[in-house]
C-alpha cells in the first residue's frame, strides 16, 4: 500500500466513540473493506486503461515508419512491469522496510494475504490484498512508459526491454519504498500524494539519461545547431490518447486516497477529481496562451502537453488546495513546459514526445508545491526528496543504459532508423498501403 490507508477505520473509531454496538461495527468494517478494494480495482483498471493512453499519444508523435514498433513497446512494457513487480517489486517496495529508517524491502515473490478459497476473509486489514497489489503495479508500469516516448525512432527494442526489466523490479521499487513504504524520506516528513516524484519524475529521470547516453535522432540537429522539426504521424491520435491520459488520471490520483468507507473518504475523493481535472485544464489553458504570444500561432502539441504537465503538476498533492489554487499549479506546469520543450533542444536532448519536460520537469514543480498548500509538509523535506529520488535514479539508470551499450549496443544503425524501426525490428508496418511496403496491384 501507499503508506496506510488514509480513512478506513474513520467511521469505526466514531462508531466506538458513541458506544455503537459491536455488531453493528463489525458490519461497517466489512462494508470499508468492501469500498475500499472496489476504489482499488476502479482506479487500477483506469490507470491500467493509461497504457492506451500512452500508446496512442506516442504512436501519434512519432512518424508513419515507427508506429507499430511504439504500439509493440507499449503493450510489451505493461506485461514485463507486470512480472517483474509480481517477482521483485512489490515485496522490494513494501515488505520488511524498517519504518521512517528503511531504504528497501526484501527481495522476494509476492503472495496474496487471502484468497477466496478461504473459509474465512479477515477484513481487519481494510482491503483485499490482491487489489492492492494490482492498483501499485500500474504505477510502476506508468514510469517505463514515460521513457518509451522519450527514446522512440533510435533505440532497439531488446535493450529497451531489458532496461525495463530493471527499472520495474529493482529501481522503481527500491526509491519507492523510502517514502511510499513508509521508509526514510516518510521519517523525514517528504510527501507525495500519488507520485509526481515517485512515478513521474523516476520515469522522466531515467528517460533523460537515456536520451543523452542514447544521442538525437538522425538529422534533428544541423551542424550550425538549428534544430529540425520532425512532425509525428498523427496529431488525432496523439490528441485520443491525451484525453485517454486524463481519464485515466482520475483513477491516478482519486484511488490515491486509498479509502472509501467512510463520508470523508467520499469527499476526499470527490475533491481530488475535481481539482485533478482543473490542474489539466489551467495546464492547457497556460500553454495556448504562451504559445500565441511568444510564436503567435497556438501549438496543438504544446497544449496536449499542458493537459499532462497541469496532470504531473496536481498529483503530488491534489486534496489540500482548493480548485483555483489547483489551476495555477496546473497553469504553471503548462508554463514550464513551453519552456523546457526548447530547452532540451539548445542542449541537444532529443525528446520525442516531449516526456522530459511534462514527467520530470513537472513532477518536481508539483512535489515542491506541495509545501504550498500542505501545512504539514515543508519545502526542505520536499526539495531532500526530490534531489535524493533524482540522484539515485539517474545514477542507476546511467550504470544500466552503459552496461547496455557497451555490450549489446542500444542505437539503431543509420540504416535501420532510415527505414524505420517498424520495418528494422519488426518486419511490418503500421500502414502497409502508405509506407515502403506498398506497391501497385
Amino acid at each position: 500500500m501507499k503508506k496506510l490507508l488514509r480513512g478506513t477505520s474513520l467511521f469505526l473509531v466514531i462508531s466506538a466513540f458513541m458506544g455503537v454496538s459491536a455488531a453493528h461495527a463489525e458490519v461497517s468494517e466489512e462494508t470499508a473493506y468492501i469500498l475500499n478494494t472496489l476504489l482499488f480495482l476502479i482506479g487500477g483498471f483506469l490507470v491500467m486503461w493509461m497504457a492506451a493512453g500512452f500508446c496512442m499519444l506516442e504512436a501519434g508523435l512519432v512518424r508513419t515508419k515507427n508506429v507499430s514498433t511504439m504500439c509493440l513497446k507499449n503493450i510489451a512494457l505493461y506485461a514485463l512491469a507486470g512480472i517483474m513487480y509480481y517477482l521483485i517489486g512489490y515485496n522490494l517496495m513494501y515488505s520488511g522496510v524498517a519504518e521512517g529508517t528503511g531504504f528497501m524491502g526484501t527481495f522476494s515473490i509476492w503472495g496474496p494475504g487471502e484468497t477466496a478459497a478461504s473459509e474465512m476473509i479477515d477484513v481487519s486489514g481494510g482491503y483485499a490484498s490482491a487489489s492492492d497489489w494490482f492498483f501499485q503495479m500500474v504505477f510502476v508500469a506508468t514510469a517505463a512508459s514515460v521513457v518509451s516516448g522519450t527514446l522512440a525512432e533510435r533505440i532497439k527494442l531488446m535493450p529497451f526491454f531489458i532496461f525495463v526489466l530493471v527499472l520495474t523490479g529493482i529501481i522503481y521499487p527500491i526509491q519507492g519504498s523510502w517514502e511510499w513504504g513508509a521508509g526514510w524520506l516518510d521519517g523525514l516528513g517528504f510527501s507525495d500524494f500519488a507520485g509526481s516524484t515517485l512515478v513521474h519524475s523516476t520515469g522522466g529521470w531515467a528517460a533523460l539519461v537515456g536520451a543523452i547516453i542514447l544521442g538525437a535522432r538522425k538529422g534533428k540537429y544541423a551542424a550550425d545547431g538549428s534544430v529540425r522539426p520532425i512532425p509525428g504521424s498523427s496529431l488525432p491520435l496523439a490528441t485520443l490518447g491525451t484525453f485517454i491520459l486524463w481519464l485515466g488520471w482520475f483513477g491516478f490520483n482519486g484511488a490515491s486516497q486509498l479509502a472509501l468507507g467512510s463520508a470523508i473518504d467520499a469527499v476526499a475523493v470527490s475533491q481530488i477529481f475535481a481539482n485533478t481535472n482543473m490542474a489539466a485544464a489551467g495546464g492547457i489553458v497556460a500553454a495556448m496562451a504562451l504559445t500565441k504570444i511568444i510564436y503567435k500561432k497556438i501549438d496543438l502539441t504544446m497544449a496536449l502537453n499542458g493537459a499532462l504537465a497541469g496532470l504531473v503538476s496536481i498529483t503530488a498533492e491534489p486534496l489540500t488546495p482548493t480548485i483555483g489554487e489547483s489551476i495555477l499549479i496546473g497553469a504553471f506546469g503548462g508554463v514550464l513546459v513551453v519552456f523546457a520543450v526548447p530547452l532540451l533542444d539548445k542542449l541537444k536532448i532529443d525528446d520525442v514526445v516531449g516526456a522530459i519536460p511534462v514527467h520530470l520537469v513537472c513532477g518536481i514543480w508539483g512535489t515542491l508545491a506541495v509545501a504550498i498548500t500542505n501545512p504539514d509538509v515543508t519545502f526542505i523535506a520536499q526539495l531532500t526528496g526530490v534531489v535524493a529520488i533524482g540522484a539515485f535514479v539517474a545514477i542507476s539508470s546511467a550504470v544500466v543504459w552503459l552496461v547496455l551499450k557497451y555490450t549489446m549496443g542500444i542505437r539503431m544503425s543509420e540504416e535501420d532508423e532510415d527505414r524505420g524501426s517498424d520495418l528494422a525490428e519488426l518486419g511490418l508496418e503500421a500502414y502497409p498501403e502508405f509506407g515502403h511496403g506498398s506497391q501497385k496491384l
